[in-house]
């Protein structure tokens, strides 16, 4: 045992390492339908770790702060400037509404109970499960003109207090958003998702475990038996069923096989493979023919690809208008905004930057993935020099300061790479030609980033949580419920009663303005549909940039 433990002072890293073990291992862990997470995990391994009196340079949770604070901007980016534009005006209302009342309940409950700058910013991080608040306002602490010993304390109060008010911010917010506040509201999620489902109609996806066995769109193979045949060219063909979409992939045409376009003459004995959903191949398209098994016509390339939209003139424009224009062969599989699955119909709005995968004939699919945008090629490879520079030019920007009231005031060095984050996370929807960070890193720089910061600050707060804990008291487990609940009542009532916004759209806006990803997978389970991630990206996008900037906002207040 002494040779582990000085191999852990000795060498850190390790110590980092073996907390970032543990705590994973903890955040598995599972009681009914709660768990506490790789984030809280990790937190309490770093605490556990740190008794052992490990000393981590700074430097380290700094480095890995700004990977995480910059992957966050990056995700969220394109839906942050969206939700800048009118057509999203009352999920950001929505938004600044909870968020405003968080930084109000933190700061009203940090003044009634005594607490100092750590503790009031360590509780709102908790309540609302944003750690970014963390780093933001150690950063200013760090800065203040005080001793330096009351520096330590405020610093090893903010894990102590968010590892308290996170149990309530995870636990009890799912809990009410999911199940108290629909009932409270008299809002009953199953009957206004199945309601919302209809005016969608036919193209809404459901949650599912898995993948699903039903085929939306089919191809099949008819012979042309009309002498001579009531219509003259592909195009004619493909217009008798509108408003149906049915397209014309090859034709074997005297014996031999052709590619179809839609100018290519039809005659009686031609084969056609027909593509179609298949409710309309079967109710409709076997009028044209006899239905044959020919396997050669029907033998090529059928692909899945996605295409990142990024043409001006077709964003906030509907489904409906894209299949018009450049739909002609293709089929919609997934949208995907965000990081979220949307589900769509005809009439679902697409923005710039979201990710359209699409199917049909390789030769399809690549015409149609270049008239929307750009077409994601699957690679490993991260652009280093793109991420590298954000950091920086973030960096430089945030470390520009102004002094308000005594107090320096700045975005800070990380603030401004969550800044960058956005910006650039912007710019790789508009020209998605460079900046690419693939899902795999990008979840090493969100996952990993975070956790190397968390379990830093436990393993530094290690030999002071336990009498911080015991000095707070339990008092901080009702303030924290309190203010982790708070502005989510606030909210909700805003948005139903003053926005009108629909139930199901206002419920997945509340979730994603507290950050709490968590609540809305209940939502979708409660609803039993996954429509309210349709109120979700915006409110997400907004309120991650609200309350990590609330993180020097409440230091000064709570001086």
């Amino acid at each position: 045992m002494t040779y582990f433990v000085t191999a852990l002072r000795e060498n850190p890293e390790l110590a980092i390492f073996l907390t970032l073990a543990v705590g994973f291992v903890i955040g598995r862990i599972r009681l009914g339908s709660f768990s506490l997470g790789n984030v809280v995990g990790t937190l309490l391994a770093g605490v556990v770790i740190g008794q052992l009196d490990i000393k981590v340079d700074p430097i380290v949770k700094i480095v890995f702060f700004d990977l995480f604070l910059f992957a966050t901007g990056y995700k969220v980016g394109p839906q942050f400037f969206r939700g800048l534009k009118k057509n999203a005006g009352p999920q950001v209302a929505l938004t600044i509404v909870l968020c405003v009342t968080s930084l109000v309940t933190t700061v009203t409950a940090a003044k009634i109970f005594g607490y100092d700058s750590g503790t009031a910013a360590g509780l709102m991080a908790g309540a609302f499960t944003e750690s970014t608040v963390i780093g933001t306002a150690s950063e200013t602490i760090s800065r203040l003109d005080i001793p330096q010993d009351e520096k330590e304390r405020m610093l090893n109060r903010i894990p102590v207090a968010y590892a308290v008010s996170y149990l309530v911010g995870t636990g009890f917010v799912v809990w009410f958003l999911s199940s108290l506040a629909p009932r409270l509201l008299k809002v009953d999620l199953k009957a206004e998702s199945r309601k919302l489902e209809e005016t969608m109609a036919p193209g809404t996806r459901r949650d599912a475990t898995g993948q699903s066995g039903h085929r939306e769109w089919d191809l099949r193979a008819f012979r042309l038996d009309a002498n001579p045949p009531p219509y003259g060219t592909v195009a004619d063909l493909e217009r008798t069923f509108a408003p149906n979409r049915v397209f014309v992939e090859r034709i074997r045409q005297a014996g031999a096989v052709i590619e179809a376009t839609p100018e290519t003459r039809l005659y009686a004995g031609d084969t056609v493979v027909l593509g179609a959903r298949r409710e309309v191949m079967l109710s409709t398209c076997a009028a044209v023919g006899t239905e044959v098994e020919d396997r050669q016509l029907m033998d090529f390339p059928v692909v899945a690809t996605d295409v990142v939209l990024t043409a001006w003139h077709l964003a906030d424009r509907s489904l409906a208008d894209l299949a018009v224009l450049h739909g002609r062969g293709v089929a919609l599989l997934k949208l995907v905004r965000g990081g979220e699955d949307v589900p769509f119909s005809a009439a679902t709005v697409v923005n710039r930057g979201d990710l359209l995968r699409l199917t049909g004939a390789k030769a399809d699919v690549e015409r149609a993935g270049r008239e929307l945008g750009y077409i994601e090629r699957p690679s490993s490879e991260t652009d280093v020099v793109f991420v590298g520079l954000g950091i920086v030019l973030g960096g430089l920007v945030g470390a520009l300061s102004v002094t308000v009231g005594g107090l320096p005031l700045s975005l800070t060095a990380s603030g401004g790479a969550l800044i960058m984050g956005l910006v650039f996370g912007w710019l790789r929807s508009v020209r998605p030609t460079f900046g690419r960070i693939p899902e795999p890193a990008l979840w090493v720089f969100d996952t990993v980033g975070l956790a190397v910061f968390i379990g830093v600050v436990g393993i530094t707060a290690g030999p002071s949580f336990v009498s911080g804990l015991r000095e707070m008291g339990p008092s901080l487990l009702v303030v924290g419920l309190v203010v982790a609940v708070t502005p989510h009542i606030a909210a909700l009532l805003f948005g139903r009663y003053v926005l009108r916004m629909n139930p199901v759209i206002l419920f997945g806006a509340c979730s994603g303005a507290g950050t709490v990803t968590a609540a809305l997978r209940a939502i979708q389970d409660e609803a039993h549909s996954k429509l309210p991630v349709l109120g979700y990206t915006v409110p997400y996008a907004i309120g991650n940039i609200l309350l990590t900037a609330w993180g020097p906002v409440i230091v000064m207040l709570t001086r």
